[in-house]
């Protein structure tokens, strides 16, 4: 029986083809990238979409490397690790942004707080027919809700900040509605 170059060259082929090793090194840090990302608190809370797109080059890679396709499984160990990368910049801006606008709305509110005691007050001096008790209550909340709301933002729990902060500007315009439509009811 006589070998053939070709039948020798296809033979080494396999060879070399069947002792390929998966790309371990590259797949191990993609998934650590991930599980760095993943437990990155800024990356949870502003990142999630960047993160669900680096968990799914993550199954990717896994999948090309359960199916021998060790160069694709080593692309997607790449892909995983870049996208990982780009949400834990991603959860980095998304926080700073949130620190920019809770510090904005939330130095607002004591001056809002205290608009809203001029406009009361002066309802009470027009003797309008309002639940002057209730308002002042409202208002004592208003104060107290704000205290929390800058507890948060110095804590950098900005989100919370924000929703507190969005609560009481929804309820100091609760109060000023309830002012304006008792002058609109006076002026009938």
């Amino acid at each position: 029986m006589k070998f053939r170059p070709i039948y020798i060259l296809c033979i080494l082929l396999a060879f070399i083809i069947g002792c390929e090793k998966p790309p371990t090194e590259e797949m191990d840090n993609a998934r650590e990238a991930v599980f760095r990302a993943e437990n990155d608190p800024n990356a949870a809370l502003y990142a999630g979409s960047t993160l669900t797109r680096a968990r799914d080059a993550l199954q990717r890679m896994q999948n090309e490397a359960d199916n021998k396709r060790y160069d694709a499984a080593k692309t997607h160990a790449a892909e995983a690790i870049a996208i990982a990368e780009r949400a834990l910049i991603e959860g980095n801006l998304g926080a700073s942004r949130a620190g920019d606008e809770a510090a904005s709305v939330v130095s607002n509110l004591r001056p809002e707080i205290v608009e809203t005691e001029r406009n009361v007050n002066g309802a009470r001096y027009s003797l309008l027919a309002l639940d002057y008790e209730s308002l002042e209550m409202d208002i004592v909340n208003a104060h107290e809700a704000a205290d929390r709301a800058e507890a948060s933002q110095a804590e950098g729990r900005f989100q919370d900040a924000l929703d507190i902060a969005r609560n009481v500007r929804t309820d100091l315009s609760n109060i000023n509605g309830k002012v304006a439509g008792a002058v609109t009811v006076r002026k009938k």
